[in-house]
């Protein structure tokens, strides 16, 4: 079977599955596991954000939206080349991946004959069921199971750590910078395992905008910089402390410098299985003394 994977959280999926050697395309931004880069890139972003701050980002995504222009090119030779049997697709964010009816306007328009696969969890417990629906769709009904057990253990383990809790932080989780936005959908569900009690999203939910100043309101204990698609390197060159640092005066957060950056490409942006270590890392970071820290990337801010 000829699989393209144009999820990110999908392929990731995938491999731990053991279907990498399926697997003839995937998008421009499928960089994990490692060995995802070397597969057919049947996708380019029509914005090139490498030169822009988060503030330009939002503002070429708002006038792409308005305009009804799509973020992702779908190359068609590419799909010739590959001809894949299934493809797996999403419509859970237009922002972060193409959207199903692009794909579905390629697929009539090449003549592909494939099979849409949906992968758009928007929840902790939809991705362990999105997980088990794509394992039995491809034939591999017992890896998924198993995976998705694997998830559900990582997450008890952390839950029954946190039993004792004395208190429960109150936390920001901002999925971007300028503007900020309110994390939602599994986010706030990752907040609650952790322990903290999430300020502003709710699970299930996509995010919204939000200024600092209505955030700084919401008086949370820890605030959380998770901006969606970035990694901690990058978050760290664009983030202004001294700026944050004004916008969070008077917070519990900012006055006890609970104000923390996080790698939220790996564990955060994408619905996959390693949003299980994302939870870990919230546990450390509101209960150092109850959860290990899990050993990935994370910064506390001098603000």
């Amino acid at each position: 079977m000829r699989v393209c994977s144009l999820v990110p959280a999908a392929t990731e999926v995938l491999y731990a599955l053991g279907l990498g050697h399926q697997i003839v395309g995937v998008t421009h931004e499928c960089d994990w596991p490692p060995e995802a880069a070397s597969c057919h890139p049947i996708t380019a972003a029509r914005l090139d954000t490498d030169e822009l701050d988060s503030a330009e980002i939002d503002r070429a995504v708002s006038d792409a939206a308005a305009q009804g222009k799509p973020l992702y090119a779908v190359d068609a030779e590419a799909w010739r080349a590959v001809a894949p049997d299934v493809v797996v697709v999403q419509e859970l964010c237009a922002v972060c991946a193409v959207s199903t009816d692009d794909v579905k306007d390629v697929v009539r328009a090449e003549g592909v004959d494939a099979r849409l696969l949906q992968y758009s969890p928007g929840t902790l417990g939809a991705v362990a069921e999105a997980i088990v629906e794509l394992g039995r769709e491809l034939g591999v009904p017992d890896a998924a199971a198993r995976l998705r057990d694997e998830l559900s253990e990582q997450l008890r383990r952390l839950d029954k750590r946190l039993v004792g809790a004395s208190a429960r932080p109150r936390v920001f989780v901002s999925e971007w910078l300028d503007p900020p936005y309110v994390a939602g959908h599994w986010v706030p569900e990752m907040v609650a395992l952790a322990g903290g009690t999430d300020v502003a999203g709710t699970p299930g939910e996509p995010s919204f905008r939000i200024r600092w100043r209505d955030a700084a309101e919401l008086r949370p204990d820890v605030v959380v910089l998770a901006p969606c698609g970035y990694d901690l390197d990058r978050t760290l060159d664009e983030v202004d402390p001294a700026a944050l640092s004004a916008e969070l005066l008077g917070t519990p957060a900012g006055h006890e410098g609970q104000v923390f950056a996080v790698d939220a490409k790996a564990y955060y942006s994408s619905p996959g299985p390693r949003v299980g270590v994302g939870a870990e890392l919230l546990g450390h970071l509101l209960h150092p003394e109850a959860v290990p820290d899990p050993g990935v990337p994370w910064a506390r801010l001098q603000i």
